[in-house]
């Protein structure tokens, strides 16, 4: 399912495992869920489902938003954030239903996303982190500039794009492949491990993720074993083919002597 949920960053604790270690976990408000929408192929040309959250005055509402809300008979909150659901599981949910984070399961991998907290503006240290300059042999007040910008006369000017000072964080950022450590069903809470963009009470975006993760294991280059790891037994070794007996050496038959003939009488 690729439903989310949107709440809000209540702040940062730490929980324990059964082994006795200890886990950074941020903790998100995700409770009174509410479908305002059901957008599907037939009818908006694709599947997704409209959520709110929060409550909002409805002297703080303008009149389309009110008239949209008024027809799901929804009451109106302050965030409103649309996800793209298989056209298949659109029959799970209803206008005016509530999602809980029971959608989501301890271990899975979520993107939480929100305004990071803005520092107003900062320099190439602290923005870029650049480092320092020596604070000694002469250096006259200039520990933290960014050096020269610049170019010579070709070009003579400073590149597009070029890190400089200015404006620090109040920016939407995306934090991929948290896990999700516990899910608090009655008090609606969701423990994720790690942290997230923003500060205290700010708005979240809760999805799964759509990073790809490795499954720890074998490489994959290896082909698994047809047998289980417990029964593999092992294959006999193949017998040892016997070397040929070495030829026997006979020994060489002496040659015969003859004797030699008579001699021939004279006449």
């Amino acid at each position: 399912m690729t439903l989310g949920l949107v709440g809000r960053k209540v702040g940062m604790t730490r929980v324990f495992t059964d082994d006795g270690d200890s886990l950074p976990v941020t903790v998100l408000d995700v409770s009174d869920n509410r479908v305002t929408q059901i957008k599907s192929a037939a009818t908006d040309g694709y599947s997704a489902v409209q959520v709110t959250f929060g409550k909002r005055r409805a002297s703080r509402v303008n009149k389309a938003a009110a008239g949209h809300l008024a027809k799901a008979a929804v009451e109106a909150g302050h965030i409103l954030r649309e996800f793209r659901v298989a056209e298949g599981e659109l029959a799970n949910f209803k206008v005016g239903g509530k999602v809980g984070p029971d959608i989501f399961k301890v271990g899975q991998k979520v993107d939480v996303s929100g305004m990071s907290q803005g520092k107003g503006f900062a320099g190439v240290i602290k923005r870029h982190h650049f480092s320092s300059n020596r604070a000694s042999h002469g250096n006259s007040l200039s520990t933290k500039k960014p050096g020269s910008t610049g170019m010579a006369q070709d070009p003579g000017r400073v590149f597009p794009g070029k890190r400089m000072a200015g404006h620090l964080g109040a920016a939407q950022r995306t934090v991929q492949g948290l896990e999700v450590v516990r899910v608090d069903a009655e008090r609606q809470l969701l423990l994720v491990k790690g942290s997230v963009p923003g500060s205290r009470g700010r708005d979240i975006v809760v999805r799964p993720t759509t990073k790809a993760t490795r499954v720890k294991g074998p490489s994959p280059k290896v082909a698994p074993s047809k047998a289980s790891p417990g029964a593999a037994k092992a294959a006999p070794a193949p017998a040892a083919k016997a070397a040929p007996a070495p030829a026997a050496k006979t020994a060489p038959a002496p040659a015969a002597k003859t004797a030699p003939a008579p001699a021939a009488k004279g006449a």
